[in-house]
C-alpha cells in the first residue's frame, strides 16, 4: 500500500509475540521467493499434508532440515516420496537470528541455532486451523516470514484454541516472532486475501516461511 492513514509499526501482540511490518525489503523478498521455488521442486518437494484422521491440509508444505509430519520430525519425507529432506541453509539460520534480535532483542537471539524450516504455500482457498508448534524440544522463538498475498493471522493463547485471540494482518515482507510465554500459543490463518500481494514479486498466493529450533 502506497499510503497509510496510520503507518504500521512494530507491535507486541502478546508477551513475547511481536509483529514487525515490512521487515524484508523488496530484494530480500525476491531472493527468498526464488529459494522457495527451488525447495518446492521434487524430490522432497511441495506436498499435501495428510492428518491422522484422514483429512488433508489445504496449505501445501515443504520442509528443510527435518521433515515435519503429524506429529513429529523425520530425516526423510515419510508421508510423501520418501526422499531425504533438503538441508537447512546456514544463511536462513542467520536470517532467523537477525529476526529475533530485531523483534525480541539480542539477548534472546544469542546462541539460537535454527535448524528447521516449514514452508507453507496458501492459494486463495487455503486455511490453517488453530494449532500449536509443540513438536520441538526447544523453547526458542518461532520466526514467521510472509511473502505474497496478505493474510489474516489469528494469534491466540497457550491454553485453548478459543478466545481470547488477536487477528493480525500479515503482508508480504512482514515478520512475526513468538517466544517466551507465547511460544506455545495457538495460532492459525482463517483467511487469505487473493490478489493482494505486490505485483512486482510475481507470486500468486501466499508463502509462509516458519523457522524453528528442533532441539533434537
Amino acid at each position: 500500500m502506497d499510503a497509510e492513514l496510520f503507518p504500521r509499526g512494530r507491535t507486541e501482540i502478546a508477551p513475547g509475540a511481536v509483529h514487525v511490518p515490512d521487515w524484508l525489503g523488496a530484494r530480500e523478498q525476491r531472493e527468498l521467493l526464488e529459494s522457495c521455488r527451488g525447495w518446492a521442486r521434487p524430490p522432497a518437494g511441495l506436498r499435501t499434508v495428510r492428518t491422522p484422521g484422514g483429512g488433508t491440509m489445504t496449505a501445501r508444505q515443504v520442509c528443510l532440515g527435518r521433515h515435519w509430519y503429524p506429529y513429529g520430525y523425520a530425516r526423510t519425507v515419510v508421508d510423501g516420496d520418501g526422499a531425504p529432506v533438503k538441508p537447512f541453509p546456514a544463511w536462513l539460520g542467520a536470517l532467523g537470528r537477525r529476526a529475533v534480535t530485531d523483534a525480541l532483542g539480542a539477548d534472546t537471539a544469542r546462541d539460537t541455532a535454527y535448524d528447521i524450516a516449514l514452508v507453507n504455500f496458501y492459494d486463495a482457498d487455503a486455511r490453517m486451523g488453530m494449532h500449536r508448534d509443540s513438536d520441538e524440544r526447544s523453547e526458542a522463538p518461532v520466526v514467521s516470514l510472509s511473502l505474497g498475498d496478505t493474510c489474516v493471522f489469528r494469534f491466540g493463547n497457550p491454553a485453548t484454541r478459543t478466545r481470547p485471540w488477536t487477528d493480525v494482518e500479515l503482508r508480504s515482507g512482514d515478520l512475526f516472532v513468538f517466544g517466551g510465554p507465547s511460544r506455545l500459543a495457538y495460532h492459525g490463518v482463517p483467511r487469505v486475501h487473493a490478489g493482494s500481494g505486490p505485483p512486482e514479486l510475481g507470486l500468486s498466493g501466499r508463502l509462509n516461511i516458519t523457522l524453528r529450533v528442533s532441539g533434537l
